[in-house]
């Protein structure tokens, strides 16, 4: 895996850091200052969800900064965590960017 450093990066990730864990691949990220951070020896590195296919999902609800949904860094754009998926706004409905299991 190349390193993407997070400079600057004072903080260290772990169990009971406070910020949300996710299962990323082999290791675990944490939801931090709205990036994906992986703990990696002496450094974090910045990780990044890839996109998966999409389905339908309940319009009535519309996501966003106080949804009450935990937002994820995904790409270029943001999601949220709605019963084990990724959900991300797109015009008038909501793409379902795949399964994701905290830790």
């Amino acid at each position: 895996m190349s390193c993407k450093t997070h400079q600057g990066h004072d903080h260290k990730h772990g169990a009971g850091c406070g910020h949300t864990a996710i299962k990323h691949g082999d290791h675990v990220d944490y939801i931090h200052d709205n990036h994906l951070h992986h703990q990696h020896e002496d450094h974090v590195d910045e990780c990044c969800l890839g996109k998966h296919s999409c389905s339908d999902h309940d319009a009535t609800h519309s996501h966003g900064a106080n949804c009450g949904h935990t937002a994820v860094p995904h790409g270029d754009h943001t999601d949220y965590i709605v019963n084990g998926h990724l959900h991300s706004p797109c015009a008038d409905h909501c793409d379902d960017h795949g399964k994701i299991q905290t830790a």
